[in-house]
């Protein structure tokens, strides 16, 4: 055994700890979501040597995890169980809201599905019914596209008990944008020879509210998708795996997820959650049944203060690096992007990440008005 190989060798210790540090800041972090807060986490400054050149890093993993200085988390709401999580709006930045920081929304919890057992039936008003197994819809041309995604009751909770304390994800963090992956619900609808006069279909899920919504059949032929990936990789859990149906710039609702059916008709079906849940009173006694279009909405993501000032974010007192918000930027670009029927989600580049807005994407049936 050389000098170089021998355990009390001080320059293999170092490498070791180097190893044996990153290493536990990994599993440290992995176990948080048990152990609570963070204030359950070691201050990360007493792993960092005072210089990094002068000891090895840690080796590379099979699944990457954040610095242990970076600490966003989704929040749930209280009772537990709880039927949502939000967004940290205040924590991102760029477009694209990290998989695991999408907001999620569930009526019965998150279902367990088996991939290998998955399958969707599309029936009804169509030439020929068809079972698609997850494997049958990988096989159809996939396309990838950018789009928010948004709960209707987003806002709700502000609007109805304001606080001078809320932080950008108390307030809207019902909201994330990522790149869907997936396959034209269009091309489904041909494949199963989807008859000419055919107005509505209806969407199932299999989760254990089995919730069903009754949608336009101008949305399926015009972008709606039967999506299977996020972001690069397959759906998470929460967010439907294996597989959802993606209707753009539409309430996030009417975006089934775990979607087991597709029945197709010329009217709509009237479920429970299109009259005892998603309708809007209306005055004289009369509601709106089906409300689908996102409306264009912009955030504040920090306040705007002078440089090395302090500002207070959602009750925490924060430096400013002299980087300011821009209403009245959001409240300019938001209406553009929706006249011209885009779906956009932004951070203003100019002001570093100050500012993100929403927008609908303006297509489909916007409003379908029954007494």
């Amino acid at each position: 055994m050389g000098k170089k190989d021998e355990p009390n060798n001080p320059a293999r210790r170092k490498v070791l700890a180097g190893v044996a540090g990153g290493l536990g800041a990994s599993v440290l972090l992995a176990g948080r979501s048990k152990a609570g807060g963070d204030d359950d986490l070691p201050d990360p400054k007493l792993s960092v040597p005072d210089d990094p050149t002068k000891m090895q890093g840690p080796p590379p993993t099979e699944l990457g995890a954040r610095s242990a200085f970076e600490r966003p988390r989704r929040t749930v709401g209280k009772p537990e169980p709880s039927a949502a999580s939000r967004t940290p709006l205040q924590d991102l930045r760029g477009i694209i809201t990290p998989s695991d920081l999408h907001f999620e929304r569930h009526h019965g919890g998150v279902p367990k599905i088996d991939p290998d057992r998955y399958t969707l039936l599309v029936h009804g008003m169509v030439k020929r019914p068809t079972v698609f197994s997850l494997r049958d819809l990988k096989r159809f041309p996939a396309v990838s596209r950018l789009h928010f995604l948004e709960c209707s009751g987003n806002g709700g909770t502000a609007l109805r008990n304001p606080r001078e304390d809320m932080s950008p994800q108390d307030i809207d963090g019902l909201t994330s944008t990522s790149e869907w992956t997936g396959v034209p619900l269009s091309l489904l609808f041909k494949e199963v020879g989807a008859f000419a006069d055919a107005r509505w279909f209806l969407a199932e899920a299999m989760d254990a509210a089995v919730l069903t919504r009754s949608i336009p059949m101008g949305k399926a032929w015009e972008d709606a998708m039967i999506v299977y990936a996020q972001n690069g990789e397959a759906l998470r859990p929460g967010n439907g795996y294996p597989a959802r149906l993606f209707l753009p710039g539409w309430e996030g609702n009417s975006n089934v997820k775990w979607l087991r059916r597709i029945e197709v008709s010329d009217r709509p079906f009237f479920t429970r959650e299109e009259t005892s849940k998603y309708s809007d009173p209306l005055p004289g006694g009369k509601s709106r049944m089906f409300s689908f279009d996102m409306d264009a909405k912009s955030t504040l993501t920090f306040r705007r203060t002078r440089p090395g000032s302090r500002s207070t974010v959602g009750g925490k007192s924060e430096a400013s690096p002299g980087r300011g918000a821009a209403a009245s930027r959001a409240s300019r670009s938001a209406p553009t992007a929706a006249r011209a029927g885009r779906t956009r989600s932004f951070r203003s580049r100019s002001f570093q990440g100050a500012t993100r807005a929403f927008a609908s994407s303006g297509t489909g049936a916007a409003r379908a008005r029954l007494s």
